[in-house]
């Protein structure tokens, strides 16, 4: 069977050794703090973007920074460079530019359950496909497997069991739509389009449950 050669490279180029990818997901699982500070300490909407939107800048800064050559990206190199992606190293922005952004759009966009279950699922959920999928993937589909996407979908039923103030119904469906968007890759990071589509379809599901 011939080897799809522009698959591997574009999968390799996503993907970091084991040892750097760990630590890009423990970083990324520490985005936990966004959702789980908007409920916890009970945020308004303006009082969760007034914080979120001067962090999400700062970090497109920092990115442009480091895609430009500038002197700010010096003083986070040491620390991020290890966790940095071929595709972001050639001009892409990093996973923590496009979290902060899909955060502030889903706090904006959705009631604050569906917003902290939304975020939740694709900080939670990713690192258990990347870890799960490097580790046990035998059944590949694209740059995806399927042990990953289970992994995906388990971690994000977890969440809809746990969400709060969110009717677990919709909250399930959102697993299952969030384990899609994310297996499915779109060419928009999956940061982004996870929370957002799963939220959309969360509101809706709420709007027709309570009757219109």
């Amino acid at each position: 069977m011939p080897v799809d050669i522009s698959a591997v490279e574009n999968k390799a180029s996503k993907q970091l050794p084991l040892k750097g990818e760990i630590f890009r997901k423990l970083t990324h699982i520490f985005a936990i703090v966004i959702p789980g500070g908007y409920y916890v300490l009970e945020l308004s909407k303006s009082q969760a973007l007034a914080i979120m939107i001067p962090v999400t800048l700062l970090m497109i800064v920092i990115d442009v920074g480091r895609l430009r050559g500038w002197a700010i990206w010096r003083f986070f190199r040491r620390i991020a460079s290890p966790m940095i992606r071929q595709t972001e190293t050639h001009g892409d922005f990093t996973g923590a530019t496009y979290i902060l952004t899909a955060a502030c759009l889903t706090i904006a966009l959705f009631s604050k359950p569906i917003a902290v279950a939304s975020l939740a699922f694709i900080i939670v959920g990713d690192p258990a496909a990347a870890l799960v999928g490097m580790r046990f993937g035998r059944h590949r589909f694209k740059s995806k497997s399927f042990e990953g996407s289970f992994a995906f979908l388990v971690a994000c039923v977890l969440v809809a069991l746990a969400a709060p103030s969110l009717e677990l119904t919709v909250g399930l469906a959102g697993a299952v739509v969030a384990t899609v968007t994310e297996a499915v890759s779109f060419r928009v990071d999956d940061n982004t389009t996870v929370p957002l589509v799963c939220g959309l379809v969360m509101t809706l599901l709420m709007i027709i449950s309570n009757g219109g």
